[in-house]
């Protein structure tokens, strides 16, 4: 059986950006498509109704591109259980007011028992210094919670 892991919506899109002048930026969509191609069949890949949605967004043209890049990964779905989640994450503070699809992105796989949840986030995901509180929340409510990871850390790479 292999791992499972979450897809959050940064990474397919620093997987359809077009290339970036940002050296930053630009090392990341190095990575990514790295992991993508070489490291990917690794795993089992999910993506939730969430990232679906957020993918939806902006320009049409670069939507269907990350749209046809997701195509035949498996949805999850929302649940009362990730639903709750959510809102114990949100309440603790772990992850705050307005960054609500943050704290799904988190329960949705917690609540699905993925292994992994690849993000770019680390503003509020992938963030050591919230890590600890993170995985307090969601183990309180019964949950495992994955490893919170960039593709960089999940597999490594030749960039670095």
């Amino acid at each position: 059986m292999k791992p499972k892991v979450y897809i959050e919506t940064s990474v397919i899109s620093y997987l359809t950006a077009r290339a970036s002048r940002d050296v930053v930026v630009a090392g990341r969509q190095a990575i990514t498509q790295d992991w993508w191609e070489e490291h990917r069949e690794r795993f089992d890949v999910f993506i939730s109704e969430l990232v679906e949605e957020e993918m939806a967004q902006g320009d049409p043209v670069a939507a269907a591109f990350r749209a046809e890049k997701a195509e035949g990964i498996e949805r999850l779905s929302s649940s009362e259980e990730a639903e709750h989640l959510t809102r114990r994450l949100l309440e603790a503070g772990v992850v705050p007011a307005g960054s609500e699809e943050d704290a799904a992105h988190i329960a949705i796989a917690s609540a699905q028992g993925m292994d992994y949840l690849l993000t770019w986030n680390f503003k509020h995901i992938n963030n050591a210094e919230k890590k600890a509180a993170i995985l307090a929340v969601v183990e309180s409510c019964g949950f495992n919670c994955p490893a919170l990871c960039s593709p960089e850390e999940l597999g490594g790479t030749d960039y670095v």
